[in-house]
């Protein structure tokens, strides 16, 4: 049971609602696709099997610096392995994959092979140990990417329509402000390690003006291009609060760890909330 609850850990159930939102969103509406197995074979491959993919990866390659992170050790934040329990975590991983991916490959061949092997090589590029791009700013940014290969990956196994390219650069943005705000929460022990990311870099209130920026440009998408008018009032309460985060709240004072977590609890409530909205509205589609 511990070591089941280390793997449960390692994949971060705090941040399922990413990979679940971009899974649902090409379904939107289609309630009729709740009685095909294929939906649910994909919409659980998206909870553990591919966050322990993508986040098993990264803690193996991060031991060091995690171990002197305060957010490890959760499930909203990932767990804080031993190097022998690291050491043995390819094992699951590779195991959860060879029970999805043969399935997939047999529903959709090539498609899907490419896919699978883009989503792969981006989690090599981002992973590797020495030369990874996971310490050279800003391309830890560019490999967000690869999140949002999960929408082709619901496209192939639901049969639905693709998406707009527009939806896509949204959710581009919104994985980079995502990112982005991981980094302002784990500035602090980035550097003790001598990590670079983005926020290390160019230190936190240039983070924090950057994340502004970005939901402010996301905020005009869903206003302007999709008239999406509840969506966007959404988003645009959430880019008050950062707002008031930087220049009259939190400034550039390190949250707390209790902090952190409320942040972590309020937004999967939020996420919960606009997937639901989107889903049934169709706003992005």
């Amino acid at each position: 049971m511990k070591q089941i609850l280390f793997y449960l850990k390692v994949s971060r159930p705090g941040l399922w609602f990413a990979t679940l939102w971009l899974y649902l969103l090409p379904t939107g509406g289609m309630t009729a696709i709740w009685s095909d197995p294929i939906f649910w074979l994909g919409f659980v491959y998206c909870t553990f099997p591919l966050n322990l993919l993508v986040y098993g990866w990264n803690d193996i390659v991060d031991r060091e610096i995690d171990a002197k992170n305060p957010r490890k050790d959760s499930f909203l934040f990932g767990a804080r392995g031993t190097e022998v329990q690291l050491a043995k975590l390819w094992l699951p991983i590779v195991l959860v994959q060879i029970v999805f991916l043969p399935m997939f490959l047999y529903l959709d061949r090539l498609p899907m092979f490419l896919l699978l092997l883009g989503l792969i090589g981006i989690n090599w590029a981002y992973n590797l140990p020495i030369k990874g791009l996971r310490s050279r700013p800003p391309f830890e940014l560019l490999c967000q990417i690869g999140y949002l290969l999960v929408v082709p990956l619901s496209v192939l196994l639901n049969d639905t329509a693709s998406i707009q390219p527009m939806t896509y650069c949204y959710l581009l943005l919104f994985a980079f402000q995502s990112h982005l705000i991981g980094e302002v929460m784990d500035i602090e022990p980035d550097i003790a390690s001598g990590r670079r990311t983005t926020a290390t870099v160019i230190g936190m209130r240039k983070t924090k003006l950057l994340i502004i920026g970005i939901v402010t440009v996301e905020v005009a998408i869903l206003i302007f291009y999709f008239k999406a008018y509840i969506f966007g009032g959404m988003l645009g309460l959430g880019l008050c609060w950062f707002i008031a985060d930087l220049f009259l709240i939190y400034k550039t004072n390190q949250y707390t760890l209790g902090q952190m977590k409320f942040f972590g609890f309020a937004s999967n409530a939020v996420a919960f909330v606009t997937m639901t909205y989107v889903w049934y509205s169709g706003c992005l589609l």
